[in-house]
């Protein structure tokens, strides 16, 4: 065996070859020869020199195959990742000595190799303790060798992709060095090596860093004269530098951007669809500052949109990845790998107004362009993304280009074109609904023949795009279009076409969402169709399905609690609950379905709450037993998966919702006080999050059961008041308020703890509305049992508090948190004299209060009046807008 010269360690011939071998069964395709050779692996990393051994043969044994150079190699790196900083100083430096060895091996292989090497020590060690690397690869690049510079440059961007941000922080400042060196080669004779170059200082603009600001001026010279550049990866790159630029140095682009805009128009044209994709993402990222983009945009649109329709059809191989030619595919079971993993959100405690009319919808995905299930990101979905950013942006404006692209494209005999048209119209749903609207008499019934088309990528980017205009279909007369689309879904829902089967279930649920009560009338059929389904569904669109079902209970709530429905929809559901094991990831979606259909069923899901609760109990317990034995024993127990525990929290709280003071008796019999207030302190907030949503939920149903446990959980529920933490502080005093009509004057003792972080919030900057309105009526609420404790500070959140609660509708949430307000108003209306008109607003809200509570009402505004004085309080409501001095003139003859 040929050895390079010179090294300072010497292998031991025998171990060596062990080594070899060793490499060399590691490629055989037996899965025992694979197993032995893993723990041999796992045995040998327990000896540093291992190391050496490995390095050794990846840079001096060049007469070995480049396979079991590149494995030793691969095999190092893995070991880097894991062992790095417990390995002997002289071992680390031999190491980092023999890899730069081989940075100019005649292989491509092997310098890649060397680059994944270099840059993992670096994501070790960072650059300090190797601080002649950086010195060193920029000499190596003057090299004649070109394997030598293309090596080189390869482990610069490798180091650059993974470590900018630790780079732009070095006190050293090697970016200082390394960035003009870097310029230098964009106009190197090598192709490889000006794209490597750009691609360098490309991950320095990712991160922004101070150094390159420096060079702007100069970088952006040397972008530029690559406009013309014949390389694919070189185009590329620039189409990605621009993009880059837009974000942070928009000012330096300003004068080119006319020129830069034509660019991009062509290069998204691009026949490589990877540089097209590139340049297509600058339209979105010139999208992010709407007043720029539609400064530079408007005298484009007529180029650009045909552009984006064009680039949204599916290319050949698209529909070769899609299996687009495959038109029936239902009874083909799903492969594990095409099941997407999915991710439970926790539960976020509303008040009832707003479940009613869906309002909170703050963590809803972005669409991608379609039903496209790939999860691969592409030109298509980039193309229909800028389109819908876009039209938001233009609006109407968009119309004039599009018009005739859509009717062109709509009505085409290729099915690819006629399917981009129908993506496109989808697009601009949102953005040019305004202007669409008087076309859609004509499109809608269109969109619905679709539905049949013969071709399956056809009728499910049609469901997609309906479902963008499902809320225009259901503002019509019920049966101008609302009937004819309910039906054609419901048939697609059963489609012999996985893909189409996916898509009409995935609008189905926004036509829920969107339609709510009008549903009602139809539930047989729907009921009918989704129970179809479950008996014919793959693993995959199950998923989809328990979506569906989930969502039409939350939309026709209690109206689902029929004999005759619980006997269809309940048997299929509890089938599956019972088939499924405690570890089987399909109970996340079935969880979140169940937990939604309790709510809605209320007493009707009685005969199967107790399996459910049991079984969601002790899930609980499992998962919080196996996090203690992974804290005490790390090397033998996995951590769990918290999304286990956040959904059987989160279906326990759907239950007590549903159940009410049915599920008394469960609480009873079980330790789920116990186990909640151990979640209550869980590291994770989504955990946090469940288990107070559960606590107020209990609270409600059944608070003898919860009162005992309050002296621990209420300054857990304290610490829990960081807004930072949106959802877990929502929660957190969603339960303090319910908690508060139940403990009556026993709150006293705990109002201190709670009021500072409560009136902070109320009063801080951008607080999401939910979280506004909880913090209103929690306030509101505490008024009632501790005034004496709130009523000094009433002051200090008197208009938020107002402004937060004026718009929501009558209900006992409002009415118990207007009580206390009137309770403290008795006690201190020094405290509202200066924002009285807010107050006045916030009373005029009301549109049926209880009796009493009117009379409430009456007494404070007559009682400023008297205090103030006639001609006083004239002069102060003549600044009324006249619809409020109207209404509280009927209500209360004021």
């Amino acid at each position: 065996m040929t050895v390079m010269s010179n090294p300072t360690w010497q292998p031991i011939p025998t171990e060596l070859q062990q080594v070899l071998e060793l490499l060399q069964q590691s490629q055989s395709p037996d899965t025992q020869t694979q197993r032995n050779v893993q723990e041999r692996l796992d045995q040998l990393n327990e000896h540093p020199q291992f190391c050496n051994y490995l390095v050794f043969i990846l840079a001096r044994l060049t007469d070995q195959e480049e396979a079991t150079r590149s494995l030793s190699g691969l095999i190092l790196k893995n070991t880097i990742r894991v062992f790095w900083n417990r390995l002997p100083d002289e071992i680390r430096s031999f190491v980092k000595r023999e890899s730069l060895v081989a940075i100019g091996d005649p292989s491509p292989l092997i310098r890649a190799t060397v680059g994944i090497i270099v840059t993992n020590i670096v994501l070790q060690e960072g650059v300090v303790r190797w601080p002649n690397l950086l010195p060193d690869l920029c000499a190596l690049l003057d090299s004649p060798d070109a394997g030598v510079c293309e090596g080189s440059m390869g482990a610069l961007q490798k180091i650059c992709e993974d470590s900018a941000d630790t780079l732009a922080q070095e006190a050293s400042a090697p970016l200082e060095m390394l960035i003009p060196k870097l310029l230098q080669f964009f106009s190197s004779q090598t192709p490889k090596i000006r794209a490597l170059a750009v691609n360098c200082v490309n991950c320095c603009l990712l991160v922004q860093c101070e150094s390159l600001n420096n060079y702007i001026d100069a970088f952006l010279v040397q972008l530029f004269s690559l406009a013309n550049d014949t390389d694919q990866e070189v185009q590329r790159q620039l189409c990605r530098a621009l993009t880059l630029l837009l974000d942070c140095h928009l000012e330096k682009l300003a004068p080119q951007l006319g020129n830069i805009v034509e660019f991009m128009l062509m290069r998204t044209q691009d026949s490589d669809e990877h540089t097209a994709l590139e340049a297509c993402e600058f339209w979105l990222a010139l999208a992010e500052n709407p007043i720029v983009c539609k400064q530079t945009l408007q005298n484009h649109l007529p180029k650009l949109i045909p552009i984006l329709v064009h680039a949204m059809k599916y290319s050949e191989m698209d529909i070769l990845l899609l299996k687009g030619d495959v038109e029936e595919d239902a009874m083909v079971p799903d492969r594990l790998e095409d099941i997407r993993p999915r991710f439970h959100r926790a539960k976020t405690q509303m008040q009832k107004h707003m479940r009613d009319e869906n309002e909170v919808n703050e963590d809803d995905d972005m669409d991608d362009g379609g039903d496209d299930s790939s999860t691969e990101w592409n030109l298509r979905k980039c193309a229909a993304a800028s389109l819908d950013v876009l039209s938001n942006i233009f609006g109407d404006d968009f119309l004039p280009t599009l018009l005739p692209i859509l009717k062109e494209t709509l009505f085409h005999q290729q099915w690819e074109i006629k399917e981009s048209g129908i993506l496109a119209l989808g697009a601009v749903a949102e953005g040019c609904m305004n202007g669409m609207t008087t076309h859609l008499p004509e499109l809608i019934p269109y969109l619905i023949g679709c539905l049949q088309d013969r071709k399956a990528l056809v009728r499910s980017i049609t469901c997609w795009t309906l479902s963008r205009y499902c809320h225009y279909v259901v503002q019509q007369p019920h049966d101008q279009y609302f009937k004819r689309l309910l039906t054609e879904l419901l048939a697609r829902i059963l489609d012999r076409n996985k893909r189409v089967q996916e898509a009409a279930c995935s609008a189905f649920a926004t036509l829920e969402e969107e339609a709510c009560m009008e549903l009602v009338p139809d539930l047989p059929e729907i009921l009918t169709t989704l129970v179809a389904a479950f008996e014919r569904y793959q693993a995959k669109n199950l998923l989809i399905l328990y979506d569906a079902v989930g969502t039409l209970a939350d939309s026709v709530g209690s109206y689902l609690n029929n004999q005759e429905y619980i006997e269809l929809l309940m048997p299929p559901l509890m089938n599956k609950w019972m088939k499924l094991r405690d570890e089987d990831k399909e109970l996340f979606p079935l969880l979140e379905c169940l937990s939604s259909v309790a709510t809605a069923l209320q007493h009707g899901f009685l005969p199967y709450c107790r399996p459910v609760f049991e079984r969601c109990t002790l899930l609980i317990q499992r998962n919080l037993e196996q996090s203690a034995a992974a804290v005490q024993r790390p090397s033998e127990v996995d951590i769990p998966e918290k999304d286990f525990l956040i959904v059987a929290l989160d279906l326990l709280s759907g239950l007590a919702e549903g159940l009410s003071q049915h599920i008394e008796p469960l609480v009873a019999q079980s330790n789920i006080m116990q186990l909640m207030f151990q979640c209550a302190q869980d590291a994770t907030p989504e955990v946090r999050q469940s288990s107070f949503a559960l606590l107020g939920d209990l609270a409600k149903a059944c608070y003898q059961h919860v009162e005992p446990f309050l002296q621990g959980f209420m300054p857990v529920l304290s610490q829990n008041l960081n807004p930072e933490l949106i959802s877990v502080c929502n929660n957190s005093i969603w339960a303090i308020g319910e908690i508060s009509t139940k403990m009556g004057d026993g709150m006293r003792q705990y109002v201190g703890a709670f009021l500072p972080a409560l009136v902070f919030i109320i009063n801080r900057d951008k607080t999401p509305k939910t979280l506004l309105e909880n913090t209103a009526i929690t306030l509101g609420r505490l008024g009632i049992f501790c005034a004496a404790e709130v009523a000094p500070v009433l002051q200090q959140f008197i208009r938020p508090w107002c402004l937060a609660l004026r718009n929501i509708r009558d209900n006992d949430e409002k009415e118990s948190a207007f009580r206390g307000l009137c309770l403290m108003i008795n006690l201190n209306p020094a405290g509202v004299i200066q924002d009285f008109i807010f107050l006045c607003d916030a009373i005029a809200s009301w549109n049926h209060p209880q009796p009493d509570l009117k009379d409430m009402f009456a007494r404070i505004l007559h009682g400023f009046r008297t205090q103030v004085g006639e001609t006083n309080w004239n002069s102060f409501t003549s600044q009324f807008p006249p619809p409020l001095k109207e209404r509280l003139n009927a209500q209360y003859g004021v």
